[in-house]
Order: C-alpha cells, then sequence, then structure tokens
C-alpha cells in the first residue's frame, strides 16, 4: 500500500466496496484520506468512507465524517447525499428502540438520533427538492413521524400506568399538535380524555373530546 498511488488505492478501495468488503474498504479510503487530503479524489474518498462506514454500522465515525464533509464543504456538488447518508446512520442507531417498545422504561428513552435524521431528510426536501434523494426522504419522514408518535404514546402509556396523569396527557397533547397527520393522534386524544378525566379537568376534558369527535365521529368514546 505505501507505494501506492492514490488514485491505484482509490481502484483497490472501490473493488473493496464492490465486493463488500467494507472494512478493507475503510482501511484503505481512510489511508487515502490520511495521505492525500487535497488531492483531486479527496471528496470522492470521503463520500465513499462515509458510505463504508455506514455499511459497516460504525455510526460514530460515519456521523462524525459527514459533520466534517458538511462543515468544510458546504457548498459541495454531493452535499445532499451527505445529509442523506447521515439521516440514515442516525436512523440506523435507533432500530432496536422501535423494533419491539414492550418492556422498555421509556421515561428516559429519548429517540433523539431519529429526531436528527428528521432534520436532515427535511433539509434535502427543502433545499434540494431536486435531490434524487428527495423522494425517499419524504417516505422516511412519513415514517419517522409516525415512529415517533408511537414513541411517545409509549411513554404516555408508561405514565397512565403509574397514575402519572398529568405527565401522560402532556404526551398525548404533544402527539396532536406535533404529530398531527399521524394515525396515533386518535389514541392521544383517548390518553389526553383519561388523564383530564381522572385530574377533575373538565373544561380539557371537553376540549379534547370535542376534537375527538370533530376528527374521529366514529371512536366509541364519542359513541357512548
Amino acid at each position: 500500500m505505501p507505494d501506492k498511488s492514490a488514485q491505484a488505492l482509490f481502484t483497490d478501495a472501490r473493488e473493496a466496496l464492490d465486493n463488500g468488503l467494507f472494512q478493507k474498504a475503510i482501511q484503505i479510503l481512510s489511508a487515502i484520506d490520511s495521505r492525500f487530503p487535497y488531492g483531486p479524489i479527496s471528496h470522492q474518498v470521503q463520500l465513499d468512507l462515509i458510505y463504508a462506514y455506514y455499511k459497516s454500522g460504525d455510526a460514530a465515525q460515519g456521523i462524525a465524517l459527514t459533520d466534517r464533509f458538511l462543515r468544510l464543504n458546504p457548498a459541495h456538488v454531493n452535499v445532499d447525499y451527505v445529509y442523506y447518508m447521515r439521516a440514515l446512520i442516525n436512523l440506523s442507531t435507533e432500530s432496536n428502540l422501535f423494533q419491539d417498545l414492550a418492556g422498555i422504561d421509556r421515561s428516559d428513552r429519548d429517540p433523539s438520533a431519529s429526531r436528527e435524521a428528521f432534520k436532515d431528510l427535511k433539509t434535502i426536501v427543502t433545499n434540494y427538492p431536486q435531490s434524487k434523494y428527495a423522494a425517499d426522504s419524504r417516505k422516511r419522514m412519513i415514517a419517522i413521524k409516525s415512529r415517533l408518535a408511537e414513541y411517545e404514546l409509549s411513554v404516555a402509556r408508561f405514565y397512565i400506568e403509574r397514575e402519572s396523569y398529568a405527565s401522560a396527557a402532556n404526551r398525548g397533547r404533544y402527539i396532536v399538535e406535533v404529530y398531527s397527520q399521524t394515525s396515533q393522534v386518535e389514541e392521544a386524544l383517548e390518553i389526553m380524555i383519561e388523564c383530564y378525566e381522572k385530574m377533575g379537568l373538565t373544561d380539557l376534558r371537553n376540549n379534547a373530546m370535542q376534537v375527538l369527535a370533530a376528527n374521529y365521529p366514529d371512536n366509541d368514546k364519542v359513541a357512548n
């Protein structure tokens, strides 16, 4: 490796990527990045390195490199790709959180990485609407909203089990206000109604019931 040119090393790295040998690719690309930091292929080396970190599951290095790239190259032609990759890397770190919410002490679990991913995807949709990643970013934003709303619901249920009705109602209200387009809104309103009843807050309970009736007229609480 020491005797090879940057281009020859880059060819080796690309071959490793094509063959799914991501750790090998990381080793070669890191060597190029270190030895030829200002070469003509330096940006592409960093872009490939971000991808290799993502595929290898090294989220910390991947995030660090995307942060550095965006800081140093805010106007790069492939900046939309970097935002997209940072979103994917952040999402990959929280897959386990959303696979099974049961049994989790939800009071101290914050899906902040998904929120960071959402911001990056929104940046693509807003600032780079013609990007080839825009359509997928929109789909992922919808999915993230639903997942975050479900997380908030799980927290609200957790609080109800512990009779922390004010905290549960606040979580329900947050869903209604922030994730208004998700399917979790109906249950969030039900939680608000239940909690306001428990706390004797009749006006708030009635307001939540009115919103539920207007948007979900077939709901059991409305019918009763």
